[in-house]
């Protein structure tokens, strides 16, 4: 798995968060099934890669912070998660790594991480707020 294939992988999934100004991606959305995602927030000087991530600990402390997705342009929600993280990944050769985070970076990796399980960040939300946002959303496409 950590061979060229997986280094172009990551180089597909780079170049289109940069291209839609994201600030993380999986690589399921550019449709390959792969437990890869990619994140740039503005401070850093690049993107960072995760492969096979996972929260190996969370603070019982939460906070919230806004979310949307590369899915839903033009909604964003406030989402309640764990204040700290501590996420255990490889490299893109193989190597072990864990990163301690908390606040927005906390935030990102649990976003990125649910969606490489199969939980979609509005399925964080109430029914009645995860209602409305669809809405939202059905409307903007619409008016598009």
């Amino acid at each position: 798995m950590f061979d060229e294939s997986l280094r172009h992988l990551s180089a597909d999934v780079t170049d289109t968060l940069v291209s839609l100004s994201a600030i993380g991606i999986t690589a399921p959305h550019v449709g390959v099934p792969a437990r890869l995602y990619v994140l740039k927030l503005p401070e850093w000087p690049g993107p960072r890669v995760y492969v096979n991530a996972r929260v190996s600990w969370h603070s019982s402390e939460t906070a919230s912070h806004p979310e949307g997705s590369v899915s839903m342009p033009g909604i964003v929600e406030e989402v309640e998660r764990p204040a700290r993280v501590r996420v255990d990944y490889q490299t893109l050769d193989g190597t072990p790594a864990t990163e301690e985070a908390d606040g927005f970076l906390a935030a990102c990796h649990q976003h990125e991480i649910d969606q490489l399980d199969g939980i979609f960040w509005l399925q964080r939300l109430s029914r009645l707020r995860r209602e409305r946002a669809t809405k939202r959303f059905q409307k903007l496409r619409k008016n598009a």
